[in-house]
């Protein structure tokens, strides 16, 4: 073996998908929370309450369907993954909550900082 040889055999494609699926859904799952206290900390003046329960309605169900997902993909015998049709909600959601945070951010609204993510240094929200 040489300097440039891996001590370990690369994952298996199987391995992989597990491991890129299961980091998304810590992603969702961090994104979704962070949601909640962005809209715990959201004045009527940047988005009207209507909004804000509507938003806060559809997290709530983007972290059940997240959850029993996360307990499908754990209870499967194999790896397994995920519908777009599934994923594309929860992007889209995501995507509203970094939306809210700009606009909390841009009307000076003080928030919590995020609670860190391990080797994701200055990707707060």
């Amino acid at each position: 073996m040489g300097p440039d040889s891996p001590s370990h055999p690369p994952p298996s494609p199987g391995e992989l998908l597990d491991q890129l699926l299961g980091s998304l859904m810590g992603d969702f799952s961090s994104w979704f929370e962070r949601g909640l206290v962005l809209l715990d900390h959201c004045p009527e003046a940047v988005m009207p309450a209507d909004q804000q329960r509507s938003l806060r309605e559809r997290i709530e169900l983007a972290r059940k369907q997240l959850g029993a997902a996360t307990s499908l993909r754990q209870a499967a015998p194999i790896p397994m993954a995920l519908d777009m049709e599934t994923l594309a909600p929860w992007h889209q959601l995501v995507v509203s909550v970094w939306n809210l945070s700009a606009s909390l951010r841009l009307n000076g609204v003080s928030l919590p900082d995020p609670p860190a993510i391990p080797g994701a240094e200055g990707s707060g929200a």
